[in-house]
Order: C-alpha cells, then sequence, then structure tokens
C-alpha cells in the first residue's frame, strides 16, 4: 500500500516535558504513543521530519506561469533552502526591519520516507512517508543577488514552515491549496493544476540525487504570492492534510552592513507584487 491508499492517517510532532514526542490527533487533545493527552491548543509542534535537504521547485502552477507571463515549462528547475529554513506549525516568521517584501507562498511538502534512487514516476508513491502543507517564504529583497540561486531570498532561517503533521491515505491529487492572510484567501488552485506533478517531480530529482527519508521537497505555488506585514497571520490549508498558521514578527536588521543589501527594484517588484506590478507596467505604457 503505497502513500495515496488506505485511511487518512497523521501523525504530529511536538515538545513535550523537553523531549520530541509523536503524537495523534484525538478531537481537541493530542495523544502521545504511552497513552498520555496534551491539549492541542497547548501544545508547541516541531517540524514532522529531519531533512537533510530540502528542494523546491519554481514556476509549477500554469496560474503563477501565467501571473509572470513566462513561456511554457517544458522541464522542471529546482533550487534548495538550508536545513536551518525549517519550521514548525504556529512558528514566528521573522522579518528583518530592513526589508519590505517578505512573501508567502502556499505549497504541498512530500516528505520521503525510504532512500529515493533512479525511481520511476508510476513508483514514487511507494517511497513517500506523506505530504504537509508549506510555505516558501522568500524575502524578495535580496532578488537581485545570489545569481538566481536564491540563498538568501528563501534560505532565512525560519522560511520553511511545514506541518501540523505528516498525512498518509489522502490522494492530495484531487486536493486544493489555499492560503490565508489575516483570515482572508489570497491563493487557491487545484493540485490538478500543477504543471509538472508530484511523482513527475521527485522521479526527475532522483535520477541525480539520492532523497533520504525525511528529506523535502516543495511542489510549486500558484499565482498571487504578496508580501506580508509584522503582525499579520498566514495559513495555508491543503483539502484533506490541515492547515498551517504562522505569525510574522518584526526583528532587527542584521548587526553588520556587509555583503549585498536589500533592494527595491523593478526587479524585486516583479516578483514581490506578481500580477500587480504587471499592470503597473501596462499602465505606464498607455497613451
Amino acid at each position: 500500500m503505497h502513500v495515496l491508499e488506505g485511511e487518512r492517517f497523521e501523525q504530529r510532532r511536538i515538545q513535550f516535558e523537553g523531549r520530541p514526542e509523536w503524537v495523534t490527533v484525538e478531537g481537541d487533545e493530542l495523544r502521545l504513543m504511552d497513552g498520555r493527552r496534551v491539549a492541542e491548543a497547548a501544545a508547541m509542534y516541531l517540524p514532522p521530519c529531519d531533512p537533510s535537504k530540502i528542494i523546491c521547485i519554481h514556476l509549477n502552477y500554469d496560474s503563477r506561469r501565467v501571473e509572470f507571463r513566462a513561456p511554457d515549462l517544458v522541464t522542471p528547475t529546482y533550487f534548495q533552502k538550508p536545513t536551518t529554513a525549517l519550521n514548525a506549525h504556529r512558528g514566528m516568521l521573522n522579518r528583518p526591519a530592513n526589508t519590505q517584501y517578505l512573501n508567502y507562498e502556499g505549497e504541498i511538502a512530500a516528505i520521503i520516507g525510504r532512500p529515493m534512487k533512479n525511481v520511476a514516476p508510476e513508483d514514487t508513491w511507494h517511497y513517500i512517508a506523506g505530504f504537509a502543507p508549506a510555505n516558501d517564504v522568500g524575502s524578495q529583497d535580496f532578488r537581485d543577488t545570489d545569481a538566481g540561486g536564491m540563498l538568501r531570498v528563501k534560505g532565512m532561517d525560519g522560511f520553511c514552515p511545514v506541518g501540523p503533521g505528516i498525512v498518509r491515505g489522502v490522494d492530495v491529487r484531487q486536493s486544493t491549496l489555499r492560503t490565508y492572510l489575516n483570515g482572508k484567501v489570497v491563493q487557491e488552485d487545484e493540485v490538478a493544476n500543477m504543471t509538472f506533478g508530484i511523482d513527475y517531480q521527485l522521479a526527475d530529482l532522483c535520477r541525480h540525487i539520492t532523497l533520504l527519508p525525511g528529506d523535502i521537497v516543495l511542489t510549486g505555488t500558484p499565482a498571487n504570492s504578496r508580501p506580508m506585514q509584522p503582525g499579520d497571520v498566514v495559513e495555508v490549508e491543503v483539502t484533506g492534510l490541515g492547515r498551517l498558521t504562522n505569525r510574522v514578527a518584526d526583528i532587527p536588521a542584521p548587526a553588520h552592513d556587509v555583503g549585498h543589501q536589500p533592494t527595491d527594484t523593478d526587479a524585486v517588484r516583479r516578483v514581490a507584487l506578481g500580477g500587480e506590478w504587471w499592470k503597473e507596467q501596462d499602465a505606464l505604457k498607455r497613451p
């Protein structure tokens, strides 16, 4: 039986009495493996896996490609986040005070359960431990550096919240992905509208890179990624998987004025503001 089959099963990981513990959800409580219970509202969540790598795909929903006026895609392209970017349900998303374009990107995380190498697309489902909502957070103020690798855009500490748990027994190919900002839907698309399906992405990656248990593949975001402000609450919901919640906090700018500094160029705004930037450009061209 592979990850899409069988009854829905979810496990979450929390910090309890100083130790990480796996729990299952029972109403408004979480049940530890030894039978003890804790109120869900009081739980301190941990990420549901310990990845050796976090790999993300670029444009992978037709709605986002159209928003960016990009050509049809022939093959996927990818980038990585450091594992120190990993964050959890209810974790804080920190925006340095010298930046302004901290964008949400609601996604599905595919979490690897068995070592994967040279696996055919139709067999990839047997190697996935489960799925979770995720947010591929990015500080678009650094879009002008790192030669397109996006290390600073997407790799800052805490910029990869995943959770609340890891879920099996849900056919995510039939799911809907929604992102909420302060309770309002700001992104919505069907997973079926991915340009490259999850099975294709994993088969493509593991031709060259061994995927290990706990590794995360973020599978793309739809249109309408936009900046968040300190105090905002952002939630990523995937039907059948649950809802990931995080709050944005303002933190001081880095202590040392070295290296590339945040910028506010057309290249930055084109990605941070998406379709809104394109509309502004169209208006400027009108006589």
